[in-house]
């Protein structure tokens, strides 16, 4: 079923993007220094360039812009900076009403950035659906309607028939329907309008310039690329999320998961009248392991999700055939009235999770080093308020982004190897067990929970 799809990113095969940018050769300075050139690094570049047009900026990318989750996610975007609403609700009782507006107020800025700047990114602001494939999700939807509409969200249970009557797959036996909350976008097409931007600031932008080693000194922070260039910096912003860190510490609280997508060619007409979908929203299951779909600009399917997985050490492979095969097996039992379609596209991405599935932040180097990580799948979105946070903390701003207890605690760290291994394969086989069992939770899981641990999502 597989063996016609590239194996490519869908979002960067095709002509049109921005550079190449040089590697970074010899010695230079910077008043900012932003390691990794994904969303969070271009975001903290662009908005450090904006907020002081005199900051000398430079952003060195190890690999190319966009190559990593930026480049080869699935295109959602939302306002959630917490994993959703149950879940701030669960870990940050107090401060979930602040997080939501803080939420909110970043996805229409990054609305309006687009616009104003007119990057061909494809934004959308449909929302999504979450649907229930098993019986019991059927009334887990219809809490979760309550408490969207508790949130003052547009939120809309539908009952089996009325969700095949929007999105027809006979696996439908319920769907929540959220507008107003978040979209869809080309992720490669935000990344490419967003270094654009930055160039024309004046960002001084390096691609192939991997940096291996940061030295705190006198008058900020050294950094050492594997070309053997060096940077004196002021201050540094790290953004490098799920790969390695030139501080090493960090990796403690990053899990390496890498998840997988395929792409179909594009539907011809009469393919997509047979699965309704009038308003293009994406969609997701609602179970542990999950799928997320949606549609492309030219009436593809992009289909991800289900396996997550981690290997010993936290490497992987951008092509797994197994995790593409079940995907692929897992989309005609959705789509049946589509079989005979063929996918042109497969490929891997990691994602940096943590033990929380909620975004990280510190201070390092007395200061002069800032960091922002571990979005767990929710980065499109959450890497501006990421990068604003990064960027408060090098300037010593208290905010109402750096004061909530989710900015300033860190997640539980993950146990290094070899333990970590077993421990995550334990989980992974707890949550799978806990949707086969009508969503209940064993005794790892509940007591992940306890902990306030967050593999509940």
């Amino acid at each position: 079923m597989i063996e016609d799809a590239a194996p490519r990113v869908f979002w960067t095969d095709r002509p049109g993007a921005p550079g190449p940018y040089e590697p970074l050769h010899g010695r230079t300075t910077a008043d900012l220094l932003v390691v990794g050139g994904g969303f969070t690094g271009l975001w903290a570049a662009v908005l450090a360039k904006q907020e002081n047009p005199a900051c000398d900026v430079v952003l060195v990318e190890a690999r190319s812009v966009a190559y990593g989750a930026s480049g080869r996610n699935g295109g959602f975007i939302a306002d959630s900076l917490t994993h959703g609403i149950g879940h701030g609700v669960r870990l940050w009782p107090s401060e979930n009403a602040a997080l939501l507006a803080l939420g909110r107020a970043n996805l229409a800025a990054i609305a309006r950035f687009v616009d104003d700047h007119g990057i061909d990114a494809d934004l959308r602001l449909v929302g999504k659906t979450t649907v229930a494939v098993a019986p019991h999700q059927v009334e887990e939807l219809r809490r979760a309607e309550k408490l969207h509409r508790e949130h003052g969200e547009d939120a809309v249970f539908l009952g089996r028939h009325e969700m095949r009557a929007d999105v027809d797959s006979p696996t439908y036996l319920a769907g929540l329907r959220l507008r107003g909350t978040g979209g869809l976008l080309d992720p490669a097409g935000l990344a490419w309008g967003l270094v654009r931007v930055a160039a024309r600031l004046g960002v001084r932008v390096h691609e192939g310039t991997e940096v291996t080693a940061l030295t705190r000194t006198r008058t900020g922070v050294e950094a050492r690329t594997g070309g053997r260039a060096v940077v004196n910096a002021g201050q540094v912003l790290l953004a490098t999320n799920a790969f390695p860190s030139p501080l090493r510490r960090l990796g403690l609280f990053v899990l390496p998961v890498w998840d997988y997508v395929l792409v179909t060619e594009p539907l011809s007409p009469e393919q997509r009248a047979s699965i309704r979908w009038p308003e293009g929203q994406g969609l997701t299951d609602a179970g542990n392991q999950f799928h997320y779909y949606r549609l492309t600009r030219d009436d593809r399917i992009l289909w991800g999700g289900y396996d997550a997985v981690y290997n010993f050490g936290g490497g992987g492979s951008e092509q797994r055939d197994a995790s593409h095969e079940r995907l692929a097996r897992h989309f005609f039992a959705t789509f049946p009235q589509l079989r005979g379609l063929r996918f042109t596209h497969r490929w891997g991405g990691v994602i940096d999770s943590t033990s929380r599935f909620t975004p990280f932040f510190g201070r390092a180097m007395g200061g002069r080093l800032a960091y922002a990580l571990g979005y767990t799948g929710l980065g499109v979105g959450a890497s501006r308020f990421g990068a604003l946070v990064g960027l408060d903390l090098l300037a010593g701003r208290s905010t109402a982004r750096t004061r909530p207890r989710m900015v300033r605690r860190h997640p539980v760290p993950f146990p290094p190897e070899p333990l970590r291994w077993p421990v995550v394969e334990l989980t992974r086989r707890e949550l799978a067990r806990a949707d086969d069992n009508e969503g209940r939770r064993g005794p790892w899981l509940r007591l992940l929970d306890h902990f306030g641990i967050g593999f509940d999502s």
